[in-house]
């Protein structure tokens, strides 16, 4: 919410609309006391912001999921109608949901954007959550089928994305019938999230690590499933085959003990290593204090839609990248952009070539961070995007 939907809005808060925004919170009666939630509400408003909130339930998790939709359709219809809605911006499958079925059934028929985040029902099958053409997996293509054909207007996350869903789409933008599309990747505040980071800033984070002659290897994000914590651990330790002064910097939300195992059994000592979580707004403080970005994860049909949130980031605090080909728009980026390396399966000698390709890049972080402006800088790319994209959606006529 805080790097990935509510920058975006205040993006379009440019261009004078008016937001409700619906969430669903986990734990909404023991995460926060009913001032805090007062609170927040006024502090958004501020923004010009409507925050609207439900209890999220996850217990008997296909009827919990189904009485959410119940409850944030119904909702959304009473928003469609005290606030005379124009746009239902429903962010990945279930919430657009949320918004096919409100419109339904209200005299009032707003526009419905459907923000593909990534393909959700093959993410489903391929971590193992549901059964490969199960019951629940046919049933949720039907679903998203439908909401293909109610939407009025797309957001893909790659253009590997668009080609798929959208083959017939033009250049400008549309699709056969005329619906506009944009692909807008993950993006970053530069001028926010990313600035006063300098040399300052990267030896007191050096000096807190105790790594302050030390070549620092960087993961940030989820560890395990979709995210090859065995295959980062291998390439780290590759890495320090060459140069023992190498150190793992891996700023994860998920259970550290795997990984720490898997570095203990590559031979690292707790010296060599750091695996945990950090404040979010400290993240870019501890990526300018880095040398090199990871991003490994599984490739697939799935992935092929994802925008990692990591890429931009190492880009915008300055990291060359080394990634696994077949993930996104990943592979242009760096074969384009010379911004770091891929490797395109996980050995040894796949691993020395990347670390040797990186080296050879030299000091290139200025570059790195003019390659994130010009490609996920958040006003110049998303921000505008998602602006265009309003101004055409409200052009759109679906009779």
């Amino acid at each position: 919410m805080q790097t990935q939907v509510l920058p975006y809005l205040r993006e379009l808060k440019k261009d004078g609309h008016e937001i409700a925004l619906l969430t669903f919170e986990p734990d909404l009666s023991s995460a926060w006391t009913s001032e805090q939630l007062t609170e927040m509400q006024e502090a958004m408003q501020s923004e010009g912001l409507a925050w609207h909130y439900l209890a999220y339930h996850k217990r008997f998790s296909a009827l919990a999921t189904a009485y959410d939709i119940f409850r944030g359709a119904w909702k959304v219809r009473e928003l469609i109608k005290a606030k005379q809605l124009d746009i239902l911006h429903g962010r990945v499958h279930v919430p657009t949901l949320m918004g096919a079925l409100a419109r339904k059934f209200s005299r009032r028929k707003p526009k419905l954007l459907f923000d593909i985040r990534g393909f959700f029902p093959e993410e489903y099958t391929e971590a193992g959550i549901w059964p490969t053409n199960g019951i629940v997996y046919r049933t949720v293509k039907r679903i998203e089928q439908w909401l293909m054909k109610e939407s009025d207007g797309f957001v893909v996350l790659t253009e590997a994305a668009r080609e798929i869903l959208f083959p017939e789409s033009t250049a400008a933008g549309f699709d056969k019938e005329g619906r506009p599309i944009e692909v807008i990747p993950c993006c970053v505040d530069l001028d926010k999230r990313f600035s006063g980071l300098g040399q300052v800033t990267r030896d007191k984070i050096r000096r807190r690590l105790r790594v302050e002659n030390r070549f620092v290897i960087t993961h940030v994000g989820a560890l395990g499933g979709l995210y090859l914590s065995e295959e980062i651990a291998d390439l780290i330790a590759t890495a320090r085959q060459n140069d023992p002064a190498v150190f793992a910097l891996l700023l994860t939300q998920s259970d550290p003990d795997k990984m720490v195992a898997l570095l203990h059994e590559r031979g690292f000592s707790p010296d060599d290593y750091f695996v945990g979580r950090v404040q979010s707004s400290e993240v870019p403080q501890y990526l300018s204090a880095s040398d090199l970005g990871l991003s490994f994860v599984k490739a697939s049909y799935a992935t092929l839609s994802r925008s990692p949130t990591k890429i931009p980031e190492y880009l915008a605090a300055g990291l060359p990248i080394i990634s696994n080909s077949g993930v996104g728009d990943v592979d242009k980026l760096i074969a384009t952009s010379r911004v770091g390396a891929l490797v395109d399966s996980f050995d040894n000698h796949r691993y020395l070539n990347a670390l040797q390709q990186v080296a050879e890049l030299g000091d290139s972080s200025d570059f790195c961070r003019t390659i994130a402006r010009q490609e996920f800088d958040l006003e110049l790319v998303g921000g505008a995007r998602y602006r265009r994209l309003y101004a055409r959606l409200m052009e759109y006529d679906s009779e």
